[in-house]
């Protein structure tokens, strides 16, 4: 035992850590990718899409096979709506870009709804404010990218990054509390 955590618990914290870092370290390549239009975009793009699986093979043994699958879903919806809105916003479709920003709040939402649903833990509201902040940064960060500025664009993926941990840490937090198999 390490702090009171048992050695179980802190394979979980690394995992979660380790699983919402790669969230948007590879939604960071297939910004990049994606705006510098670079030959790599497919296998980054499969490579962000393994996340959501990842998350469903930790979580199925806390949650069940169903719940996991479920959070597999709207995160794949989440990734992908974030990249269409990418999409939409190098190749300056306003319109679309409007659409699917209201898209991705609500797939937050429902991500929000269903993770306070399977854990009494868990605030929707907390998670929705960090989804929303997540969002809303992700979105400046490739604006940003867009539009050549990579200083600050490097800048805010640092709070972005933060904030990945921020989510694995209360993720991880919720998880020992409701007493899940650890």
């Amino acid at each position: 035992m390490c702090n009171g955590y048992t050695h179980r618990q802190i394979c979980l914290m690394n995992q979660l850590r380790k699983l919402w870092g790669q969230h948007v370290y590879w939604t960071r390549f297939f910004i990049i990718s994606t705006a510098e239009g670079l030959a790599d975009l497919k296998p980054v793009t499969d490579r962000l899409l393994e996340n959501p699986e990842d998350f469903a093979k930790l979580l199925a043994p806390v949650y069940g096979a169903k719940t996991a699958c479920r959070f597999k879903e709207l995160l794949t919806e989440h990734l992908q709506i974030g990249g269409e809105l990418v999409g939409a916003a190098k190749n300056g479709e306003t319109g679309r870009a409007d659409s699917l920003r209201g898209q991705w709040y609500r797939n937050a939402d429902e991500i929000a709804a269903f993770l306070a649903s399977v854990n009494r833990c868990w605030q929707e509201s907390k998670w929705k404010d960090m989804l929303y902040s997540h969002l809303k940064m992700t979105e400046k960060e490739a604006e940003l990218r867009l539009k050549g500025n990579y200083a600050a664009d490097i800048q805010i993926f640092g709070s972005i990054e933060e904030e990945a941990f921020k989510m694995a840490d209360y993720m991880f937090c919720g998880i020992v509390k409701q007493g899940g198999c650890f």
